[in-house]
C-alpha cells in the first residue's frame, strides 16, 4: 500500500544536441536512483521529463543546417529519448514542448496572469535587422563588449569578462543573419513581476529548508538573487519559433522559453494522464497539498527552479482557486568535468549518453556516476577510474561475491539453499549486519546523499566477501557440510539484500541477480530479512560483469582526443617578453577582510582585500574553487596596478594570483601571514 504520494521531475534537457554524461551526473541519474528507491518502499510516484524544445540556440541550429527548427528538435529528442532508455531511465514519461497539450498549458498560465493584471507591458530598445527585416535575439548579435573588447560579445552579456550591458551599450553590433548592421527600435513585451514576489520566495525557500535541509550551494545562490535584488522578467520576446503569444496584435511574438519550459512539468503530467485514461490524474500530484514535489536539476537552473517556478505557481495560487504544489527540495548537484576539462560542444569535448553505451554497459556507467556523483562540488570523469570502478569493485567484489556463492552451490548442494542449521556468532553477525543496511541506505537516498549510500551497498558487498573467505567453505565442506550450508545460506541472504539494494543504481545488474535467484524480489523494508528458503532452486549463475581491458580504455581514450579540437597555442616569440614589460607589473601581498558571492554569477567572487593602510574590491573567478568564509584571514598575491574593470556590474581594482590545478580547479596563491600587506613581490 502507498504510503507517500511523491511528484519527481528531472530539468527539461534542451533538444539542440546529445546529451552527455555530465547531464545525466547533475540531474538524471540522481532522479531516477531517488525515484527506484521510493517505488520500493511502496510510495505512489509520478516521475515526469522531456525535452525542451524552443528557444533561440535551435534556431541557430536550424539556420545553420538550413532547416525547419522540427527537424533539429524531432532529431534530438528521438536521440535522447532512447538515450535515456538505454540507460535505464524509468520516466513515467518522457515528453516535448512543442506538443499541443504544452502550448496550451503555456498560453493558459500567460492568460491568467495577464487577465488578473499581474504583468506589465513595457516597451523596449531591442536591435532590428532591416535587411533581415526582423527583431534579433541577443545571440543573433556579435560586437564588441564595451568592458573588455571581446569582439564576439553578446548584444547584452560578454562571456568573456561577464559583463552586464544595455544593448546601446554594445560597440560595433553585427547582425549575425544577414552581415549588416541592426539599428535600435522599439518593441512592447510583457514582464512578470518577479520583484514583487521576493518576500515571500525568501520565507518560502527558509521554511523549506528548515523542514527538509536544503543544500547549501542552493542556499547561497538564492541568496545572491536576493540580495541583488529581483527584478522584472520579459515573459515575451520577437520570435517566430516558439509558443505564440495568446493575444490579438501579438503576430512574431512568442512566450520567453524561461516562461513556458518549465510549464512542461505540468503539460508533460497531463499528456500522462490522457495517455493512463484518467485525465484528471495530474490534479493528484500537482494539486494535492500533500504531495511531495522534488526537482532534480544541476546548478545552473537553480534560479528557474527555486525562485522564478515557485513566483509563477505563487501567482497562480493567489488568483485561483486551484493550488500547485512548490517544490519541496530542489537537490541540484555541481558540474561533471570530463578527463579535467569542461564538456564543450564547440571543441567536441567529452562523450555524449549514446556513443558511450554503444560501447561500454548502461550499469557499470551508472555505477561509476553514481559513486562519484557531484552533490556538493564539481567531480570529474576519469577512463581509469570508470575501468577500475567496472573492473575492480563490480566485477572483483559484488560479480566475484554473487558468482562463487551461487556457483558453490551447484556444486555441492544441487542449486538449491541450505539448511540455516545451527549459526555461529560470525553467521549471526552477518545476518545482523545485512538488516542494518536497507534502513542506513535508505535514509541516505532520501537526504540526497546518493553518492553515500551507494558506496554504503558496495561495503555490504565488501562484507559479504570477507564474510566468505572467513567462513572458508571449500574446507567446511569436506568436513561438516551442515556448517558449510549454513554459510551458503547466509551469504544468499546478503545477495538477496544486495540485489534489491543496488536495484536503483545497477537495475539490469540486479534484474540478473534476482533471476539467477529465481524470485523476483520484494521490497525495500522486506530486503534485510532472511527471504530465500530452504529448499528454494537456483538457476545457473552468469557472469555478472565483463571487465574492461586496458586496450579497449585507452581506444576510449585515443579517440576522445582524437575528435576534440585543440585549444589554440600562442606561437613562441609571442611568449617572450622583455625584463621592462615584467617590471611594469606590481605584484603586492593583500590580507582578504571579506569575501561574498556574486548573484547571477556561479564563477565570480566579490573580496575585499587590504594593502598597506588601503583597501580594495576585486572580483575573482575562483568561486568554483573557493566558499567565500575560506578566503577570509588568508595573505595572497594581487596584481595592484591593474585598470579597474567592471565585472557583473561590480568594480574590480586588481587581480588575485592562483595557479590551475589538473581538474580544472583554481588555488589561490598565498604567503605566509607574517608578511607585512603591500609588501612587493618581485
Amino acid at each position: 500500500m502507498a504510503k507517500e504520494k511523491i511528484l519527481v521531475t528531472a530539468a527539461l534537457p534542451y533538444a539542440n544536441g546529445p546529451i552527455h554524461l555530465g547531464h545525466l551526473s547533475g540531474a538524471y541519474l540522481p532522479a531516477d536512483i531517488y525515484v527506484r528507491y521510493n517505488r520500493l518502499k511502496n510510495n505512489d510516484i509520478m516521475f515526469v521529463c522531456g525535452s525542451d524544445e524552443h528557444g533561440v540556440p535551435i534556431t541557430i541550429s536550424a539556420d545553420k543546417e538550413g532547416v525547419k527548427p522540427n527537424v533539429i528538435i524531432d532529431r534530438f529528442h528521438t536521440l535522447n529519448k532512447q538515450a535515456f532508455e538505454d540507460f535505464g531511465m524509468s520516466f513515467d514519461i518522457y515528453s516535448r514542448t512543442s506538443i499541443p497539450i504544452h502550448h496550451e498549458t503555456a498560453k493558459e498560465f500567460f492568460k491568467e496572469f495577464y487577465n488578473k493584471g499581474i504583468l506589465n507591458e513595457k516597451k523596449t530598445m531591442q536591435f532590428y535587422d532591416e535587411k533581415a527585416n526582423m527583431f534579433l535575439p541577443d545571440r543573433y548579435v556579435e560586437g564588441t563588449c564595451p568592458n573588455c573588447g571581446n569582439e564576439k560579445a553578446r548584444s547584452d552579456e560578454c562571456e568573456n569578462c561577464g559583463a552586464l550591458y544595455e544593448p546601446s551599450e554594445l560597440k560595433n553590433p553585427i547582425s549575425t543573419i544577414s552581415g549588416n548592421s541592426p539599428i535600435l527600435k522599439e518593441t512592447a513585451h510583457w514582464f512578470f513581476p518577479l520583484g514583487k514576489y521576493q518576500q515571500r520566495l525568501e520565507n518560502y525557500i527558509k521554511e523549506m529548508n528548515e523542514k527538509y535541509g536544503w543544500k547549501d550551494n542552493v542556499l547561497q545562490y538564492c541568496r545572491g538573487w536576493f540580495k541583488d535584488g529581483l527584478q522584472d522578467r520579459a515573459v515575451t520576446r520577437d520570435l517566430d519559433w516558439g509558443v505564440a503569444v495568446p493575444l490579438n496584435d501579438s503576430n512574431g511574438k512568442v512566450l520567453y522559453v524561461w516562461f513556458e519550459a518549465v510549464l512542461g512539468y505540468i503539460s508533460a503530467s497531463k499528456e500522462l494522464s490522457k495517455l493512463r485514461g484518467n485525465e484528471d490524474l495530474w490534479k493528484e500530484y500537482w494539486l494535492n497539498k500533500d504531495t511531495k514535489y522534488i526537482a532534480f536539476i544541476g546548478k545552473d537552473n537553480v534560479v528557474f527552479h527555486c525562485i522564478v517556478f515557485p513566483a509563477m505557481l505563487m501567482a497562480w495560487n493567489d488568483s485561483e482557486k486551484t493550488q500547485y504544489v512548490l517544490p519541496q527540495n530542489v537537490p541540484a548537484n555541481e558540474f561533471l568535468n570530463f578527463e579535467g576539462r569542461k564538456f564543450s560542444k564547440s571543441r567536441n569535448w567529452g562523450m555524449n549518453v549514446h556513443d558511450f553505451l554503444s560501447r561500454f554497459p548502461a550499469d557499470s556507467l551508472r555505477y561509476t556516476l553514481a559513486a562519484n556523483l557531484p552533490e556538493t562540488r564539481d567531480t570529474d570523469f576519469q577512463w581509469k577510474e570508470f575501468q577500475a570502478r567496472n573492473n575492480s569493485e563490480l566485477a572483483d567484489i559484488l560479480g566475484n561475491f554473487v558468482n562463487r556463492t551461487v556457483t558453490f552451490l551447484h556444486k555441492h548442494f544441487e542449486g538449491k539453499v541450505p539448511e540455516k542449521g545451527s549459526l555461529d556468532t560470525i553467521d549471526l553477525e552477518m545476518l545482523e549486519l545485512i538488516k542494518e543496511f536497507p534502513p542506513k541506505v535508505g535514509k541516505l537516498f532520501e537526504n540526497y546523499k546518493i553518492k553515500d549510500g551507494v558506496n554504503e551497498i558496495m561495503n555490504l558487498a565488501r562484507a559479504g566477501n570477507k564474510y566468505f573467505n572467513d567462513s572458508a567453505p571449500w574446507t567446511s565442506i569436506k568436513s561438516d557440510k551442515a556448517r558449510c550450508g549454513s554459510t551458503l545460506y547466509v551469504c544468499l541472504q546478503a545477495i538477496y539484500t544486495l540485489a534489491e539494494l543496488f536495484n536503483p543504481v545497477i537495475p539490469f545488474a540486479s534484474g540478473k541477480i534476482f533471476e539467477l535467484l529465481n524470485t523476483a524480489g520484494t521490497d525495500w523494508d522486506s530486503c534485510g530479512n532472511e527471504n530465500l528458503p530452504s529448499g528454494h532452486q537456483l538457476n545457473k549463475p552468469s557472469i555478472l560483469f565483463t571487465k574492461i581491458e586496458d586496450e579497449t580504455i585507452q581506444k576510449a581514450i585515443d579517440d576522445a582526443n582524437a575528435t576534440s579540437v585543440p585549444k589554440a597555442e600562442p606561437r613562441k616569440e609571442d611568449e617572450l617578453i622583455t625584463i621592462d614589460d615584467f617590471l611594469k607589473v606590481q605584484l603586492r601581498t593583500a590580507e582578504v577582510i571579506s569575501a561574498e558571492n556574486v548573484p547571477k554569477s556561479d564563477k565570480l567572487l566579490k573580496i575585499k582585500v587590504k594593502l598597506d593602510n588601503e583597501e580594495r574590491q576585486v572580483m575573482a573567478g575562483i568561486a568554483k574553487s573557493y566558499k567565500p568564509e575560506d578566503l577570509i584571514g588568508k595573505k595572497v598575491v594581487v596584481v595592484a596596478n591593474l585598470k579597474p574593470a567592471k565585472l557583473m556590474g561590480q568594480e574590480s581594482k586588481g587581480m588575485i594570483l592562483a595557479v590551475e590545478q589538473a581538474d580544472g580547479s583554481l588555488q589561490v596563491l598565498t604567503v605566509n601571514n607574517s608578511v607585512k600587506n603591500g609588501t612587493r613581490a618581485k
